[in-house]
């Protein structure tokens, strides 16, 4: 979490929230990386806190988050659902000391364990049911119609503004350009929507069969195919931290053969994916990094992610993605 928020972040905040919902004293941190989330409780019942700082969201945005996830959960798809304070209100609002806002969200606790790369159970089986949920919520969101438009258009998001976050680097700051050029001419009339933007499997439990998908904050007006490509990112990011290790090229097509296996049980694959492919697994690599440095500090910054910033900045700087698939690395 950046400073700006850390310092008005006051302790009473989330004691005040805690009331407004019903719930115990007792809490745990799960995460502040873009969010305050905690786990909560209300007896035996356990639930998800989320605190969200008005720099990073707007309230309008919030709004288009929890109303798109309501639809969803009402349409089968396995997702968190969002319950209301109190006072019925889905959003509660606390004033810091220096006028900014922090927003308070209940969710469920989706059902399930979470996978790391490291379970056996990280394999075929696992990667169809993570493409089947996705296909899942591709095509129920084709029907969604919501009163107005609250979520951002993609390239609002300012991890695209690299130059803010690198001012330096300007071969990264060029080749960024290039590839927001590129999307800017894709077509919209096919494959473009609401999306999650962020299903990497810290983002869903796994409970044997399907997956059940939380954290929405990333969601965004986007193609379809970054729902593919953000899940193999994270994978090949996961399992080959060092770039020359051997077996991405072969995991990554066993992978992406058994992801999009169970996307078209359930949705038709967006068109020319496997050509759009690189491109998105540029543009994760693009908003990682910008991510990155956004929220964590130099200082702050271990051996280990000075390495893995250093191998995103020269894939940036190459534009390469992080793997290629079908021997495809893409214009």
């Amino acid at each position: 979490m950046e400073y700006a928020v850390e310092r008005v972040f006051r302790p009473g905040i989330i004691d005040d929230f805690l009331k407004e919902y019903n719930l115990d004293k007792t809490y745990k941190l799960l995460g502040d990386f873009e969010n305050y989330v905690y786990e909560v409780y209300r007896g035996k019942e356990t639930y998800i806190l989320r605190i969200t700082h008005s720099s990073h969201r707007s309230e309008e945005e919030l709004y288009g988050e929890l109303d798109w996830i309501n639809f969803l959960h009402q349409h089968g798809a396995n997702v968190s659902v969002v319950f209301p304070s109190i006072n019925q209100n889905l959003i509660e609002k606390q004033v810091a000391e220096d006028g900014t806002i922090f927003f308070a969200c209940l969710f469920s606790k989706v059902s399930g364990v979470p996978i790391r790369s490291n379970d056996e159970r990280f394999s075929e089986p696992f990667f169809e049911s993570w493409g089947k949920e996705i296909g899942k919520m591709h095509r129920i969101t084709k029907e969604y119609q919501p009163d107005a438009v609250f979520r951002k258009q993609w390239f609002e998001d300012d991890l695209f503004e690299l130059e803010k976050y690198v001012p330096q680097e300007e071969l990264v700051i060029q080749q960024t350009k290039k590839v927001v050029a590129v999307l800017k001419e894709l077509p919209r009339e096919e494959g473009f929507g609401l999306i999650h933007n962020d299903v990497h499997n810290g983002n869903f439990f796994y409970d044997g069969k399907g997956i059940h998908v939380f954290d929405f904050d990333d969601a965004c007006y986007f193609w379809h195919v970054s729902d593919i490509a953000i899940p193999l990112y994270y994978s090949c990011y996961s399992l080959f931290p060092n770039k020359n290790m051997p077996g991405k090229e072969e995991f990554a097509n066993r992978f992406i053969t058994a992801f999009m296996f169970g996307y078209q049980q359930e949705m038709e694959p967006p068109k020319e994916w496997e050509t759009l492919l690189p491109l998105f697994l540029k543009v994760r690599d693009i908003t990682l990094y910008a991510a990155l440095h956004k929220k964590i500090a130099t200082e702050d910054r271990n051996e280990l992610l000075q390495k893995r910033m250093q191998d995103i900045k020269d894939r940036i700087e190459n534009g390469e993605p992080i793997v290629l698939v079908n021997g495809r690395i893409g214009d």
